[in-house]
Order: structure tokens, then sequence, then C-alpha cells
């Protein structure tokens, strides 16, 4: 399974690569056009667009995963171990909270963006907001992983450490630890 776990945000990491290339491509050649031509590729502002939704969607669950997101460390690192998996655990309950009205809001809301097309590409506005639907997904699902460890007692001391805002130099560039 860790396996899998592995590949699938080794794949998340090259979608993301490609579309903030795909993104800083258009809108450069865009730019150069406008200067240069006094023209520009009006499809390529809109996918521009598009593409920096799902990389802020899609890099929010890789965030999530690698324990990246902003925390109240200063707080946390006050507490021992077990004030810290008590923190611990009602912060994911939130977030668990929080991915939950994501999905059932992008889930009600899909229909209406299934209505809308794009101005000038034509695309179903639900390929580009339906993303929401993955990312709060990926999120209860990674949560909902670590609450169940959290509460089994098989959550890792440097899970929290890292928490705690306790990540060595290396942690920051490796995402983890050195090994």
């Amino acid at each position: 399974m860790a396996r899998f776990v592995r590949i699938f945000f080794d794949i998340l990491d090259i979608m993301l690569a490609v579309l903030i290339s795909t993104m800083a491509i258009m809108v450069f050649v865009n730019v150069i056009m406008r200067y240069t031509m006094n023209s520009g590729i009006a499809i390529s502002d809109e996918l521009s667009r598009f593409a920096f939704v799902w990389l802020t969607f899609i890099g929010a669950v890789v965030a999530h995963h690698h324990h990246l997101h902003m925390g109240m460390e200063t707080l946390v690192a006050r507490f021992g171990r077990r004030g810290r998996m008590i923190l611990m655990g009602a912060s994911d309950a939130v977030i668990l909270g929080g991915a939950i009205v994501l999905t059932v809001g992008t889930w009600k809301q899909l229909p209406i963006n299934a209505s809308m097309n794009a101005a000038v590409s034509g695309i179903s506005m639900a390929w580009v907001y339906g993303i929401g639907i993955f990312t709060g997904v990926g999120i209860a699902i990674i949560t909902a992983e670590r609450l169940i460890r959290l509460f089994t007692g098989r959550i890792t001391d440097e899970e929290i450490r890292r928490f705690g805002g306790e990540m060595t130099l290396a942690d920051e560039h490796t995402g983890g630890p050195i090994s």
C-alpha cells in the first residue's frame, strides 16, 4: 500500500510540474505576442487560469500529505507528547470536517457548473471546478487515516514532532527524515 501511495503522489508531483510549466509557457507566449504583435491567444488566458485552479487544488492535497500546511507551532511546541496528540486529533477533526464540507459543496454545485461552458474554449465548468471533489476526498482520506493511526496508537514520534514544528533542515527539503 505504501508503494501505491508513493507512486500516486509521484504522479501528482508530475501533474503539478506539467500544469505550472504549461501555465508559464501560455502566459509567456501571450505576453510576448501582445508586446510584439499587438495580439494574443485568447484561449491561453482561459486555460492558464484553469491550470492555476487545478494547480492550487492538487497542490493542497500534496501539501497536506507532506504536512506542509501552516500550523500554530508556537502554541503546539509548549505541549508535551500527550498534549500534542490531543491537539493533533482536534486539528485533524476540524480538517476532516472542512474536507467533507468542500466535497459535499462541490458535489452540490457540480450540476450548476456542468450547465455552464467557458467563454472561449467551451469547456464545461464542471471540469474546472470539479477538482474540489478530488481535493476534498483526498484530504479527507489522508486525515481519516491519520486519525485512525492516532486513535490506535500507531502515530510515530516523528509525526508528532513535525506537528509541533520540530522539523530538521533535511525534513524541509525532502519531506521526511534522513534515512
